[in-house]
């Protein structure tokens, strides 16, 4: 069943314009590191937010909370601003969205597909 729901447009807007946020994602680790030192700080700290919140921005928001203080980052999201901060400290860990994968995977074999393997013996009676 669908349900009607409003979307708080002001809450998803991105806190700079949109032609900085693109050199922002395509700058390398110098160049970001002078783009974002020009965004004042409050705003960096909600671009920080607003980076991580998104699946494929996520470890470039930290890489941003990384140069902001963690009372500048509190102030623009709360307790998940002093997250992100924590976060920003500590080397980078891709999310795993629940997704396990097993340490050992178990190799399976088709029979007869090992050299030296050997076949069941052809029925000739079956035939005739």
């Amino acid at each position: 069943m669908i349900t009607d729901r409003s979307i708080d447009l002001e809450a998803e807007a991105c806190p700079v314009p949109l032609d900085l946020l693109g050199r922002v994602y395509r700058a390398d680790a110098d160049t970001l590191s002078r783009l974002i030192a020009d965004i004042p700080e409050r705003r960096r700290a909600r671009l920080a937010a607003y980076l991580y919140g998104r699946s494929h921005t996520h470890e470039l928001g930290l890489k941003v909370a990384a140069a902001c203080t963690i009372a500048a980052l509190r102030t623009a999201e709360g307790p998940l601003g002093e997250a992100i901060h924590a976060q920003s400290r500590r080397s980078y860990a891709p999310p795993t969205h629940g997704e396990t994968r097993p340490t050992s995977v178990r190799k399976i074999s088709l029979a007869g597909s090992r050299p030296g393997a050997r076949s069941a013996p052809e029925r000739v009676d079956a035939w005739r």
